[in-house]
């Protein structure tokens, strides 16, 4: 689903889908088997349930896990969409996804934006 991009990021396609909702989700199987191939670093038990930092265009943000998403799809909030290039959603579309290390980075803001980790803007 996802492949290296940079130093920081890997990319992947999803379809990206407009939501009411106040959090970006996906498939809660594709999230746990994004998490494990991405974040596990196979020592131990490990959560694979932390939110996934994605970034469309220039917006970053996290997305959860929930039942009932269709496979490969992003269910983004209207908020969030409206700062993408997205004009007809559903639409497929380049996602990137932070590394490791670069969610590190990101998470630096937490302070700033409360939101970060609950469904919000980085």
């Amino acid at each position: 689903m996802f492949e290296s991009f940079s130093s920081g990021y890997y990319l992947g396609r999803l379809y990206v889908e407009p939501s009411g909702a106040d959090h970006a989700v996906m498939s809660r199987d594709d999230h746990e088997r994004v998490n494990q191939a991405l974040y596990a670093s196979g020592d131990g038990v490990e959560r694979i349930d932390w939110p996934l930092v994605m970034k469309i265009d220039q917006q970053h943000f996290s997305v959860h896990g929930e039942a009932g998403v269709p496979d490969q799809t992003l269910v983004v909030p209207d908020d969030l969409l409206e700062n993408t290039r997205i004009r007809n959603p559903p639409e497929l579309k380049e996602v990137l996804l932070a590394k490791a290390d670069r969610v590190e980075q990101l998470l630096q803001f937490q302070p700033r934006n409360p939101e970060f980790g609950r469904g919000g803007a980085v």
